[in-house]
């Protein structure tokens, strides 16, 4: 296995990166092959294309690479929590200036939240009050 660098819980991936992970995050240590056909079932990805990401990734930080084997085996070095939480809070910050409060009206007011949605967003609120007291 090659030699891991120190994870950075704080790296942004890109666009591309994050589909990446994310395949990674749901289906465990992967080849390039298989992310890349994952991919392509959302959308055409050139295979070059995805081997080329994951090898920066790779000198990034953000994936290991087992070269044991012939086949490469790519595995996600950030956690999807916390990767998703700095993202959030990217996007919360620049979009509606840190308001939560302001996204959840835009997300609730889009008229897409089905009512099992709205009640279990209800339940979340009522536990997390709960937790406060």
């Amino acid at each position: 296995m090659k030699e891991e660098r120190p994870v950075n819980q704080q790296s942004e991936p890109s666009r591309g990166e994050l589909e990446i992970l994310k395949v990674l995050w749901k289906h465990g240590p992967s080849t390039v092959r298989t992310v890349n056909d994952m991919l392509n079932a959302e959308r055409n990805v050139i295979y070059t294309s995805t081997l080329k990401t994951m090898q920066i990734m790779t000198e990034k930080g953000m994936l290991a690479r087992d070269e044991s084997s012939m086949k490469h085996v790519y595995r996600a070095l950030l956690d999807e929590q916390p990767t998703k939480g700095l993202l959030l809070d990217k996007f919360l910050e620049s979009t509606f200036n840190g308001s939560a409060t302001t996204l959840l009206q835009q997300l609730l007011g889009n008229g897409k939240t089905s009512r099992d949605e709205l009640q279990e967003l209800k339940s979340l609120l009522d536990k997390l009050e709960n937790d406060q007291q």
